[in-house]
């Protein structure tokens, strides 16, 4: 895990659903650390300090950036 770099904190699983399945088609390298217990126990999230997402360091600016088109509403497209 040495070459993978948080770059974004979620409280809940349902947060980041759709990101999930973007860095999938992207193949993107990533792992949510805390994911399997906060989804056990929702209401500790932030005494485990979140769901944080780590993204291989190869990966982290494409990545980023797909988090940036997701942010900005006038680039969403319904299909």
């Amino acid at each position: 895990m040495e070459d993978f770099e948080t770059i974004a904190i979620f409280t809940f699983p349902s947060e980041y659903v759709v990101l999930k399945l973007l860095f999938d088609q992207h193949e993107i390298r990533y792992v949510f650390l805390h994911e399997t217990m906060i989804g056990v126990l929702p209401f500790h999230s932030n005494a485990f300090g979140g769901i944080r997402l780590q993204v291989h360091k190869n990966d982290i600016e494409e990545a980023k950036q797909i988090m940036s088109d997701l942010n900005n509403p006038s680039e969403m497209r319904i299909v």
